[in-house]
């Protein structure tokens, strides 16, 4: 917490200095934040193999904080906003240690609402609207992680240095980001991953057109369910292109297969208020990703273990979540209206989430189900009780065949001072 208060004294300052030195006195910026976090109780069904401390372990109940997020921000003169977010994921009980990282840390400068230059560290990329999401709105009890299709890779929890241009006009929404990637620690051996070289500049872009209401841009990270409050209808597509990001080897030698990074997208994302007060949220999404010859990850969001894992999927909750190769991903949530449940107003907003992915390195298609149900205090998402369950997919090691699948559990409260 000194790291948080002296990035918040800096925050200021700096305010002070720029307000003070370019604008008019009268103009007096304001500064506001904010604290989200997100507490998990889970029940994990864990892959075959897992240990954890080294001890077979086949299924494991944990509470753990899936994210904090502390979002500084101050209009610090009437063309210039400075945005900042402390916070970090995954405190569980595999580590003592509690730190806080600036995640974002931002300045903006706007020439006119349709022409905004942007520079710092953050979550500005192209590709799709899941690619910047808030993690306060989301629908699901999780975010579609394969979106982030670089997360802690080369990148800090989907952020880049790097600066970026954005804009509306009309009905049109867009951004265009040039992000240098951060330097990844290990040599590849055999299979494609990220290459351990002079890492190039990240060019990515997101373009969609707003049928109905118009979505807030002040921000990076795109709303995941308005419920009744917002008609909104988009349809958007986008991408991202790094030039020799992958490799099969050690990049200096000849040897050595070297791949460029090329990923599209389109996508649509409708949130629907109804006559009866009830809402409708759906979102349905294509995405082609080429890392290079038979790329994959397997990812365990939150992982309870600590190692073991003799499936293809590897320890703990982890499925093939990431690769060359193609994805539809579906949401789809329907919000009742408000009812009273112990004598508090909730509404209520089951959904259900859908990603099936046909990755070059797997030899059956993969397909993730997650099923959720919220419980909205007032229908905010400051206060908000959320049940989840994620059914995955079990890969065979030798024949890279589907051979089962096994479920997640989770009980979510996620608690907001605004």
């Amino acid at each position: 917490m000194k790291r948080i208060k002296k990035w918040l004294l800096l925050v200021v300052l700096f305010s002070s200095i720029i307000s003070n030195g370019q604008e008019e006195k009268e103009f007096k910026p304001v500064i506001k934040w904010n604290m989200t976090s997100q507490i998990w109780l889970r029940y994990s069904d864990l892959n075959e193999g897992s240990l954890i401390n080294n001890q077979p372990t086949s299924s494991f109940l944990d509470i753990s904080i899936r994210r904090i997020r502390i979002p500084v921000s101050s209009q610090i003169t009437p063309k210039i906003f400075l945005y900042s977010i402390f916070g970090g994921n995954n405190y569980n009980f595999k580590n003592k240690t509690f730190q806080l990282e600036v995640l974002d840390f931002y300045v903006e400068y706007t020439f006119d609402k349709a022409f905004e230059v942007g520079l710092g560290k953050s979550g500005w990329q192209g590709l799709n609207r899941w690619n910047i999401r808030s993690a306060k709105t989301l629908m699901g009890l999780d975010s579609p992680l394969f979106t982030l299709n670089s997360v802690e890779k080369n990148d800090d929890l989907g952020r880049l240095f790097g600066a970026w241009i954005k804009g509306q006009f009309g009905k049109v929404d867009y951004r265009i980001a040039f992000n240098r990637p951060f330097l990844p620690s290990t040599i590849p051996s055999g299979e494609v991953n990220f290459a351990k070289n002079q890492p190039r500049v990240k060019t990515s872009s997101y373009m969609k057109y707003q049928f109905f209401e118009h979505e807030s841009n002040k921000s990076a990270y795109q709303t995941g369910t308005y419920g009744n409050t917002k008609k909104v209808f988009n349809i958007g597509a986008g991408f991202q292109f790094q030039e020799n990001a992958m490799s099969d080897g050690d990049t200096s030698l000849a040897s050595t297969n070297i791949y460029d990074m090329k990923h599209w997208a389109i996508d649509s994302f409708l949130n629907l208020p109804l006559a009866n007060d009830e809402a409708i949220t759906a979102y349905l999404g294509y995405y082609d990703y080429d890392f290079g010859k038979d790329y994959i990850r397997n990812v365990g969001a939150n992982n309870p273990t600590t190692g073991g894992g003799t499936d293809f999927n590897g320890a703990g909750v982890a499925f093939p979540m990431i690769g060359t190769g193609t994805t539809w991903y579906m949401q789809f949530g329907y919000a009742f209206k408000e009812s009273k449940i112990l004598g508090e107003s909730f509404v209520i907003q089951p959904n259900i989430a859908i990603q099936s992915s046909d990755w070059d390195a797997l030899n059956d298609q993969m397909t993730v189900y997650d099923f959720g149900v919220n419980f909205l205090l007032n229908g905010k998402h400051s206060t908000k009780f959320s049940l989840g369950y994620q059914h995955r997919p079990i890969f065979d090691a030798t024949t890279i065949q589907q051979k089962g699948y096994k479920g997640m559990a989770v009980l979510q409260y996620q608690v907001s001072l605004k």
